[in-house]
């Protein structure tokens, strides 16, 4: 079997990571506010560094529930800054609750942070057609506008390549590769 040439085979969490959620839809806002703090930790460091501390970041943000991370207080982020299993920056975390709290603006506005999202693609996903690592992208103006709009609405880390690598994540981008099993074009 065949897969995009990034996968680590000798890890098999990042193995499964690929072949049983990359390129898979995500519409459940708590789904998509796990791979937010996901790929905000990711900033400067390998996914596979995160996809290892995963099941403590979900022990540690309450199983990735927005409303009780909006509410961390000055003890829970000293906490989370002991913690060994999740990446123990205090920017970071005190950007997840940040940012928690803009997520939750935003289910406001739009119903779902799934409808604010998927609206910035049209509900469709961008589908590319690449053979080489060289030709994957690092934003697009998609990318570009989302994270411009989620910086004007207070979110912290959210850097274009940020949004982008989400996008790829949760599929509204489609990156696999051309000759890999998952790749549906």
């Amino acid at each position: 079997m065949q897969r995009c040439s990034w996968v680590k085979l000798s890890n098999p969490v990042y193995v499964k990571y690929h072949d049983e959620e990359w390129g898979v839809p995500v519409y459940d806002d708590r789904k998509l506010f796990e791979m937010l703090i996901l790929e905000w930790a990711h900033a400067g460091l390998s996914w596979e560094t995160i996809l290892m501390k995963r099941e403590t970041y979900r022990k540690a943000f309450d199983n990735f529930d927005v409303k009780k991370v909006a509410q961390y207080d000055e003890k829970k982020q000293s906490e989370l800054l002991l913690d060994p299993g999740i990446v123990r920056n205090k920017l970071k975390i005190k950007s997840s609750i940040q940012n928690a709290r803009v997520f939750i603006e935003i289910q406001k506005e739009f119903g779902s942070f799934s409808n604010y999202i998927w609206g910035m693609v049209d509900n469709k996903v961008i589908v590319n057609s690449f053979e080489t690592l060289w030709e994957y992208q690092t934003s697009t103006p998609t990318s570009d506008k989302i994270s411009k709009d989620l910086k004007k609405r207070g979110m912290n880390f959210v850097w274009t390549t940020i949004i982008y690598a989400l996008m790829q994540a949760v599929w509204m981008v489609d990156d696999h590769q051309k000759w890999c099993f998952k790749c549906k074009k």
